[in-house]
């Protein structure tokens, strides 16, 4: 298979990094601001990031429409920049491929013709396939490009996957990793169970995409017995909106967990504490009150008071900043002054002045 992972990256996926899902700077004309665009893919790199999410959700789905046709745009921008930096560590370029076969296929060769390394295969709008169909569609877009599962539980709108699903997943050539959006967690337990009895289990690298309890996922092993032998998974990373903000705290949250791990969870409790508070921050960040209407505009409300952005307008009018959210976004930058990295982002704006405007 041509398009394969190469060791240093599949390495680097493995040890775990902090992958932050990429957001769509807009104009208030609702044109993309290339500029700011090319700001928020250095912010993350500058922030420590081992990698980046374009195209998904926190991009905005509607880059997908005709009349926006934006998904070529911005994979090519945050493409030319991380390119540009020439970092001397290794740097996972992700692409968020969606929709039927054939629309997945073609966006997966688009983020290929862009040095893309993994695909983020979302499921989503494919209610109607059987298990095999999905099966299949994997199969499909992994020959194309190396696959990031995504398992979007039915908690957050996606659908329920069967334990079978995941054991048939996890031997298909060229998934490199499964990001869970964990919120049930029997339905976890299924997933990470059937990864872990297949004989590609240690291939296939496990990331979280439960921004409501970040740290616990980092921090819980998964133990199955299989064949007689105690196979034992765990989230090594994250790939996440929530780490589109306060990037450079979540290098080091990531960073702390590995340590305590390794030190037969020494500090658990703190680490647990810490926890609650990014929970707390997650809450208001994402408008949890309102069923999550301004997780985007909380995003970029967040980015703009720093100033790497101008606004907080998305393609989607409905995706505002929900009554009462600004507020709540006070409170917790109040509250937990450890977990911003607002002086780190002075520092940064000034280095990068050309592309301020």
């Amino acid at each position: 298979m041509e398009n394969i992972l190469k060791p240093e990256l599949k390495t680097h996926l493995h040890q775990g990094t902090v992958i932050p899902a990429h957001p769509l700077a807009l104009n208030e004309d609702f044109i993309l601001d290339e500029k700011r665009q090319r700001l928020l893919t250095r912010y993350y790199m500058a922030s420590g990031a081992g990698g980046l999410a374009v195209g998904v959700h926190t991009t905005q789905f509607e880059i997908r429409k005709p009349e926006i046709n934006l998904l070529d745009r911005v994979l090519q921008l945050a493409g030319e920049e991380i390119d540009a930096a020439k970092l001397a560590r290794p740097f996972l370029k992700i692409a968020g491929v969606c929709g039927p076969t054939a629309q997945a296929i073609k966006e997966a060769e688009l983020a290929v013709s862009h040095g893309y390394h993994i695909g983020l295969l979302s499921l989503g709008g494919l209610n109607s396939f059987s298990d095999e169909a999905l099966i299949e569609h994997i199969h499909a877009v992994a020959e194309v490009i190396p696959v990031f599962g995504f398992y979007l539980q039915p908690a957050v709108g996606g659908r329920l996957l069967s334990y079978k699903f995941w054991r048939k997943m996890a031997e298909i050539p060229n998934v490199v990793g499964v990001k869970i959006a964990a919120f049930n967690r029997y339905q976890t337990l299924e997933a990470v169970r059937g990864l872990c009895e297949s004989d590609r289990c240690h291939d296939i690298a496990l990331y979280t995409g439960n921004d409501d309890n970040i740290v616990a996922d980092l921090l819980t092993p998964y133990r199955f017995m299989v064949g007689g032998e105690m196979i034992e998974k765990r989230f090594v990373g994250g790939l996440l909106g929530h780490w589109a903000v306060w990037t450079g705290r979540a290098v080091k949250l990531l960073e702390e967990t590995k340590i305590c791990v390794s030190r037969e969870y020494d500090g658990a409790g703190a680490l647990l504490a810490k926890g609650i508070a990014i929970t707390d921050m997650n809450a208001v960040l994402f408008d949890a009150e309102n069923g999550f209407l301004g997780c985007i505009a909380g995003i970029h409300e967040v980015l703009r008071r720093q100033g790497i952005m101008k606004g907080t307008w998305c393609l989607n009018p409905k995706e505002k900043l929900s009554e009462g959210q600004s507020t709540e976004i006070d409170r917790v930058l109040r509250t937990y002054p450890d977990l911003i990295d607002d002086d780190f982002v002075r520092g940064f704006l000034e280095l990068n002045q050309e592309l301020l405007n």
